[in-house]
C-alpha cells in the first residue's frame, strides 16, 4: 500500500488481519493522511511515527505491545486503545504534533500525568484504565480547549483540580475509579459567574465515583445547567442534599450512593430522569411524588429513616403491604385474618415436622456415609496447599479416621460423595459439608460450580440447571469419596493484598482452618476463616491458565480496584515460588445464587419469585453491569450461578468478575468454551478463533438470564416443541414470532393479568440483547429499558 501512488486513506477496521503493522505507513513522506488498522489482530509495537502527512491514525483494538511510539510528528487524532501499551506516559512530552484527539484507554500505561503543555489544541484526552499514578495536574490551564476528559480507573491520588470546573470548554469529565481524596472544589469557583453566561459550553457529565472524597455537596452544583449526568457513587461524602440539585432541569441519571448523606431528598428533581439511586446513605422523610416510580433498589440498603408512600415497599419491608379495606369489610377481614392466622400456624407445624424428618435422614446418612459433627474439612489447615490441586475420586476405600492431622503429603483429606461425570454436582458438595444450613457462593464459590450437571427426569437439564438440594438426591449417590489435595510444606511465596482494610501475614494463612468448597473451571475453591473470624474465599488457579507475574499483577489489581455494594472485593492475591502456587483471596459471602432460587424443585426453601423480584433482579444485575462497561470491563463468565441474592429483598451481589483478565488465551478459551456449554456465549465468540469476552458478549448473557428470569427454564435446556427439539433462546424467539409470548412465560407469574405489559416488554428487551452483534444494544441502552418498565 505504501507504494501506491496518491493514496491518502487507507480503512481496514474491523477484520481478521495479523503480523506485524506496517511501519513503512507510519514512517514514510508519502501522501497517507488516514490509516485505520482498528479492530484486527496486529502485533509487535510501534517505535516512532514520522510520518508528516499523517492526520488520523487508529491502531486500536489489536495487540501491540511494547512502550508508546518515541516521536509523532504530524497527527490530529492518535488512537491506541484496547492494546497491551506499557511504560511511562511522559514519552508524551516529546511528540511534537498538534493532538486534538488523544485515545491510550485500556492499556498499561503507568507512570505520572504532566501539564502537556505543548498540547494546547487537545479536545478529548483519553487514558482510561491503565495504571497511572500521582496527582493530578491543572490539565485545563495548559489544554484549555479540553472537551473531554477521561481518566477513569487509574491510581491516580490527591484532590481534583478546581481548574476542572471553571472551564469554559469542559463537557464531559471523568475521574471516577481512583484514589482522589478531598472535597469537590466548586465551592469558591467561578462556576457562577461561568454558567450564567450562555455563551460558554457547560459540562453535560461528570462522574467523581469510587474515590475516596470528603465534604459535603456544595451548593453550586445546581448551576452546572447542562448536566446530565451526575455520578458520586461511594465516596465519603456527608451532609445534607442541596436543594439546588432540583435545578439540574435535564438531568437523567443521578447516583449518589454509598455515601454518607443524611437529611432529606430534594422536592421537584428533574423529570428526565431515568436513572436515580440513593441507596447506602443515611436519608430520611418522604420520598419525593416524581422519585416513586424507581424500584425499591434506588433507596434501599440504608436509608432507614426514608418514609415510603402508601404501596411502595418499605426499606425494612420485602413485599408491599396491601391496601386496608376495613372500613367498608370489617366482617370479612376478621374471617380473611382468622384463615390466615390458621394457615401460617398450620404451615409453622409442618415445617417442623419436615426440618424433624431432613434432620433424621442426614444424620441417618452421615452414619451411613461415615461423616460426623467433628470430621469435616473445617479441620483441616490451609498453609500447606499446593503441588497441583488434583482432585483424585475412589470408590470402595476405607472411611478415614476422624482425626485430621495430615502430613505434609497429604494434608487436605475430604469425605464426599462418589461422582460420576455426570453426577459432579459441587453445591451439594457444600451444603453437606456444612449441614446446619446450605451454603452457596462467595466470590467464587459459583465460579463454575454447577458446569457438571446430571440430567433431571422428566427434562434435559442444562450444566447451569441446579439440582433439588433433597435428602432424597443424596441417599441416591454411590459409596463416599476421598478427595485428596496435596501441598507443599509451608507457603513461602509473597502476598498481596489490594485493599488495606485487610490485614494478615502468611503464617495466619497458612493455619487458618479451611474447607474444601468444590473446583471450578479455574481452579479448586476453599473457604478460610481467619483468626479473627473473617471468612475468605480462597481460588487455587489451576496450572498453566495464569499469565506470568508481571502481567498478573497489572490484571488483577484493576479486578481489586472493583469497589461497588454489588460486586463481591477481590482482597489479595499469593504468588507462590512455583507456577501451582497462585491463590486469589475474596470475601466469602454466606448465600444463594439466582440459579438456586429460579430451578430449585421439591423441597422449596424458597418461594417462587415474583415478576417485581424478577425485575428488580434483572435491573440490578444491568446495573452492575453497566458499572464495569463504563469502566471498559467485560465481566466475561455472566450467568446466574454467578449471580448471588443477598437478603430477603433479592439484593444482587456479582461474583468471578473479570477473571479472563488473569488467564492466557487458553484459560480464556477454556472459560468461553464452557460459557458455550451453558448456553450463555455469544454468536460471535464460538466463530472467533482466539475468543475474547467482550461488553456485547456480556449483553448476550445478559439477555439469556433475561429469558431465564421470564420462563425459568436453563439456558441449556432443550425444549421440545413443533419445529422439533430447541434450545432455550430459539425456543423464546420461535414463541414471539408465532404470536405466543406469554406461553413461554413461567406459570408461577403468568397466572395474573396485571403484569402482562410488563412482562412483554421484558420479553422484547431480552430478545433485543440476543441479536446479531451488530445489532445488538449496549448495556446503558439496555438498563435504561429495564428501568423504563412500569409494574
Amino acid at each position: 500500500f505504501g507504494s501506491l501512488p496518491g493514496l491518502r486513506v487507507l480503512r481496514l477496521g474491523t477484520n481478521q488481519l495479523f503480523g506485524p503493522v506496517p511501519v513503512e505507513l507510519l514512517e514514510g513522506s508519502g501522501p497517507l493522511e488516514e490509516l485505520d488498522l482498528s479492530r484486527n489482530g496486529f502485533t509487535g509495537s510501534v517505535r516512532v511515527i514520522n510520518s508528516t502527512t499523517l492526520k488520523v491514525l487508529n491502531l486500536s483494538s489489536n495487540q501491540l505491545s511494547g512502550d508508546l511510539p518515541s516521536s509523532l510528528r504530524s497527527c490530529e487524532i492518535v488512537d491506541l486503545s484496547g492494546n497491551t501499551i506499557s511504560g511511562d506516559i511522559s514519552v508524551l512530552e516529546n511528540w511534537e504534533a498538534s493532538l486534538v484527539v488523544l485515545d491510550l484507554s485500556s492499556n498499561k500505561l503507568s507512570g505520572s500525568l504532566s501539564n502537556f503543555s505543548h498540547f494546547e489544541d487537545l479536545n478529548t484526552l483519553n487514558l482510561r484504565n491503565n495504571s497511572l499514578t500521582g496527582a493530578l495536574p491543572p490539565l485545563l490551564v495548559t489544554s484549555p480547549r479540553l472537551s473531554v476528559v477521561e481518566l477513569s480507573f487509574n491510581q491516580l491520588i490527591g484532590p481534583i483540580p478546581g481548574s476542572f470546573f471553571t472551564s469554559t470548554t469542559l463537557k464531559s469529565l471523568n475521574l471516577s475509579g481512583n484514589h482522589l481524596s478531598g472535597v469537590i472544589p466548586l465551592q469558591g469557583s467561578r462556576v457562577n459567574e461561568l454558567l450564567v453566561m450562555s455563551s460558554y459550553p457547560q459540562m453535560e457529565s461528570l462522574d467523581l465515583s469510587y474515590n475516596s472524597l470528603t465534604g459535603g455537596l456544595p451548593s453550586e452544583i445546581g448551576n452546572i445547567a447542562a448536566l446530565k449526568l451526575l455520578n458520586l457513587a461511594n465516596n465519603d461524602l456527608s451532609g445534607q442534599l442541596p436543594s439546588e440539585l432540583s435545578k439540574l432541569s435535564n438531568l437523567e441519571y443521578l447516583d449518589l450512593s454509598g455515601n454518607n448523606f443524611k437529611g432529606k431528598i430534594p422536592d421537584r428533581l428533574s423529570t428526565s430522569l431515568n436513572g436515580f439511586n440513593v441507596s447506602y446513605n443515611d436519608l430520611s422523610g418522604p420520598i419525593p411524588e416524581n422519585l416513586r416510580g424507581f424500584p425499591l433498589s434506588s433507596f434501599s440498603p440504608g436509608n432507614r429513616l426514608l418514609i415510603f408512600p402508601h404501596g411502595m415497599p418499605s426499606a425494612n419491608s420485602a413485599q408491599v403491604q396491601p391496601p386496608d379495606h376495613a372500613g367498608h369489610h370489617n366482617t370479612k377481614s376478621n374471617v380473611r385474618v382468622s384463615i390466615i392466622v390458621a394457615s401460617v400456624v398450620a404451615a409453622v407445624m409442618i415445617v417442623f415436622v419436615l426440618l424433624a424428618y431432613h434432620r433424621a435422614q442426614v444424620k441417618e446418612f452421615r452414619g451411613r456415609s461415615g461423616f460426623s459433627e467433628t470430621t469435616t474439612v473445617g479441620d483441616a489447615k490451609l498453609g500447606r496447599f499446593s503441588r497441583p490441586s488434583v482432585f483424585k475420586f475412589h470408590s470402595n476405600v476405607q472411611t478415614p479416621q476422624t482425626s485430621l492431622s495430615f502430613s505434609n503429603d497429604n494434608l487436605l483429606t475430604s469425605k464426599s460423595r462418589s461422582l460420576s461425570r455426570q453426577q459432579e454436582f459441587v453445591a451439594e458438595i457444600v451444603e453437606h459439608d456444612a449441614p446446619e444450613r446450605a451454603t452457596t457462593s462467595s466470590a467464587y464459590v459459583n465460579t463454575n460450580l454447577l458446569d457438571n450437571e446430571p440430567t433431571t427426569s422428566g427434562r434435559k437439564s442444562s450444566p447451569g440447571s441446579p439440582l433439588p438440594s433433597s435428602p432424597h438426591f443424596i441417599e441416591s449417590c454411590e459409596q463416599p469419596a476421598i478427595l485428596d489435595v496435596y501441598s507443599p510444606d509451608r507457603l513461602v511465596g509473597e502476598l498481596f493484598f489490594l485493599d488495606t482494610s485487610l490485614k494478615f501475614t502468611i503464617e495466619e494463612l497458612s493455619r487458618a482452618p479451611a474447607e474444601v468448597l468444590g473446583r471450578g473451571s479455574h481452579g479448586t475453591l476453599y473457604k478460610a476463616t481467619l483468626h479473627n473470624g473473617h471468612m475468605l474465599t480462597v481460588k487455587w488457579l489451576r496450572v498453566g491458565l495464569v499469565k506470568n507475574k508481571k502481567e498478573f499483577a497489572k490484571e488483577v489489581k484493576k479486578i481489586g480496584s472493583v469497589r461497588q455494594p454489588n460486586f463481591v472485593p477481590v482482597r489479595a492475591y499469593y504468588w507462590g515460588p512455583r507456577e501451582q502456587e497462585r491463590l486469589l483471596l475474596a470475601d466469602y459471602i454466606d448465600c444463594d445464587s439466582l440459579a438456586l432460587h429460579l430451578y430449585e424443585t421439591t423441597p422449596r426453601r424458597y418461594s417462587p419469585l415474583s415478576f417485581s423480584q424478577r425485575l428488580k433482579i434483572g435491573v440490578e444485575v444491568a446495573r452492575c453491569l453497566l458499572y464495569l462497561h463504563d469502566r471498559g470491563l467485560a465481566h466475561g463468565n455472566l450467568k446466574p450461578t454467578n449471580i448471588l441474592l443477598t437478603d430477603s429483598n433479592y439484593h444482587v451481589c456479582i461474583t468471578d468478575y473479570c477473571l479472563h483478565r488473569l488467564m492466557t488465551p487458553t484459560g480464556t478459551a477454556e472459560q468461553i468454551l464452557n460459557l458455550g456449554a451453558l448456553g450463555y456465549r455469544a454468536p460471535e465468540l464460538a466463530l472467533a478463533s482466539k475468543p475474547v469476552p467482550s461488553l456485547k458478549a456480556d449483553v448476550y448473557a445478559f439477555g439469556v438470564i433475561l429469558m431465564e428470569l421470564l420462563t425459568r427454564r436453563s439456558a441449556g435446556d432443550i425444549i421440545s416443541g413443533q419445529s422439533g427439539a430447541v434450545d432455550l433462546t430459539d425456543w423464546v424467539k420461535l414463541c414471539d414470532e408465532e404470536g405466543r409470548g406469554m406461553d413461554c412465560i413461567d406459570r408461577d407469574i403468568a397466572g395474573g393479568e396485571e403484569h402482562t405489559k410488563a412482562m412483554d416488554e421484558l420479553l422484547a428487551i431480552s430478545l433485543k440483547c440476543i441479536l446479531p452483534v451488530n445489532e445488538r444494544p449496549n448495556i446503558r441502552q439496555v438498563f435504561e429499558d429495564l428501568c423504563s418498565i412500569s409494574v
